[in-house]
């Protein structure tokens, strides 16, 4: 008889196959010398085996919370296999092909003789990847799922500019006791490999700027629908997540009113969004990265106030490598791996400072650091009494919903610095809502980019930059943008629902959220239920939360 840990070691086999190299930047052993089969029949077989454990795992007792994670995780598998997203996604990060070999593949820290070889060994694997990657795109284009042309074009110049700069190669960028094995693989294998898929890229045909979302392919509203469900792990559609969007940019118009009032002397929320558009931008990005540094390290400081655990690592904040900065985000978090050897990095984007308002870095920072996901990613990597998949699960609603969330309670912690910066927190806050509204504009409703671009211009505080930019990952990655602000809504009705009990001790409840890795919204619901009696008074929420099955 299977137990649920086995059910659940054997899907930590199955996310292993399906993105070696997501679970390599984890930390997981196994994984330092390959890269994912893209092949039709082989993601097929995944599909099936991810299936075959979540049914079995509805069949099992004991450890329900190991359970319900399994199911909804493998049905995750299945989901994004089904969504066949390699055959038309040209560079996006999570999914691209190309993304993977440069972007990804360079993040490996090898260190020692045996991961030096798993190194090379990845390297040879370069080849075979990108040739079978190239099968799907032709594949997907005959089968009607197009890629859009625009991001085609992308790919193409990003590989014309690494195929001319030998001696730049990102795939150089990790130490090695000895380079001569490395350069010639890339000289004889990889750089040819490029060359040739350059080519197959060149070859496919692509949909215009005019038709950029899923519901101008095959089967495209379904999918839409299904990775919607996954990504926010509820029910919602995408008409009703397209309405909650515009509901809540109304809403923000009032608080925009109350703080820009004080700032600007202005009630009109559009002429507030107006003046902080010629608000002041960074001199510099050694100027940027200050700022980053100094916000963090102002939560750190007054985050044992708020929480009862914090990690036992300080989050490091770092530029973006100069060759990922210009089509990279305004800010993104790198989780250490799980063996807690390296800790995680907080990368603010330097490139084009000049064009990044100065606003938005205290709420990026608490965002993608402290105490947003470096708190929630560092406790989850430091579970030692749980199943692996449990600290892996990849359940943006929960991750990106309490990064979200964190922006609103750093206000409540009192770390932002003046009220530019609260309306930057609105700012941010604008994006998430207006997410709902774009994502769901492009792929359920069959929104042009200018639409969404003009929608952003005139309902966000984007930079031209970024606008340009988030525009292009809303178009490659259908639905991931949905969970942040799904899931923070989730968070604010969970504590909604638990502080009006007597005894509710804040501590507790921001451990709860965090004590048990990255959950579906619907079974983060469930725990709070639970504990819907009195929650423990402040001073015993730790011993009470492990008596609690916290």
């Amino acid at each position: 008889m299977v137990t649920v840990r086995e059910a659940a070691d054997e899907l930590v086999e199955v996310l292993v196959e399906e993105n070696p190299l997501n679970e390599l930047l984890l930390g997981l052993p196994g994984t330092a010398d390959r890269l994912n089969d893209p092949d039709e029949r082989a993601e097929s077989c995944l599909r099936d085996r991810a299936l075959r454990i979540a049914s079995t795992a509805r069949g099992l007792d004991g450890d329900d919370l190991t359970r319900d994670v399994v199911i909804a995780e493998a049905e995750g598998v299945a989901t994004r296999i089904a969504s066949r997203l390699v055959e038309h996604t040209m560079h996006d990060s999570v999914v691209s092909p190309l993304a993977k070999v440069l972007e990804l593949i360079p993040q490996q820290h090898p260190e020692g003789a045996d991961q030096e070889r798993d190194y090379l060994s990845m390297l040879a694997a370069i080849p075979e990847f990108l040739a079978r990657s190239g099968v799907r795109h032709r594949a997907g284009a005959s089968a009607g799922r197009l890629p859009v042309a625009r991001r085609v074009r992308v790919a193409i110049e990003h590989l014309d500019a690494h195929l001319a700069a030998p001696h730049d190669d990102p795939l150089r960028r990790p130490k090695l006791s000895s380079d001569e094995d490395r350069d010639r693989l890339l000289a004889e294998e990889v750089r040819p490999a490029l060359a040739a898929y350059r080519q197959v890229l060149s070859d496919l045909p692509g949909r215009s700027d005019d038709e950029p979302g899923l519901c101008f392919l095959p089967d495209g509203a379904g999918t839409y629908t299904a990775l919607a469900r996954m990504h926010t792990t509820t029910d919602r559609t995408p008409e009703e997540l397209h309405r909650t969007g515009r509901e809540l940019l109304a809403d923000l118009d009032e608080e925009y009113a109350e703080i820009g009032s004080r700032v600007f002397g202005l009630r009109d929320a559009a002429e507030i969004r107006d003046r902080m558009r010629s608000a002041p931008c960074w001199s510099s990005g050694e100027e940027l990265l200050a700022a980053a540094r100094t916000a963090v390290s102002r939560a750190e400081a007054a985050a044992p106030r708020w929480f009862g655990r914090t990690p036992s690592h300080r989050c490091r904040v770092e530029p973006f490598p100069d060759d990922q900065a210009p089509d990279a985000v305004g800010a993104a978090y790198l989780p250490g791996p799980v063996d807690g050897s390296r800790p995680g990095t907080y990368f603010a984007n330097t490139h084009a400072a000049e064009q990044r308002p100065r606003f938005l870095a205290e709420a990026l920072a608490f965002h993608e650091a402290v105490p947003g996901h470096h708190f929630q990613i560092s406790l989850t990597q430091e579970l030692t009494d749980v199943p692996t998949i449990r600290r892996i699960a990849g359940f943006n609603a929960h991750i990106e919903g309490w990064a979200l969330y964190a922006e609103r309670l750093a206000d409540e912690m009192e770390l932002y610095s003046d009220d530019l910066s609260r309306l930057g927190m609105l700012a941010m806050d604008s994006t998430r809502a207006a997410r709902l509204v774009v994502d769901t504009g492009l792929h359920a409703f069959g929104w042009p980019r200018s639409q969404v671009v003009d929608f952003l211009r005139a309902h966000t505080l984007m930079p031209e930059v970024e606008v340009q930019s988030e525009t292009d990952r809303y178009i490659e990655a259908p639905g991931q943008a949905l969970s942040y602000m799904v899931g923070r809504l989730e968070v604010q009705r969970l504590r909604s629902q638990v502080e009006r009990h007597p005894g509710f001790d804040l501590h507790a409840f921001h451990d709860l959220l965090l004590a048990h890795g990255p959950l579906p919204m619907s079974v983060l619901a469930g725990l709070c239920e639970e504990v819907a009696e009195p929650l423990p008074p402040p001073g015993e929420h730790l011993r009470s939360s492990h008596r609690r099955g916290f």
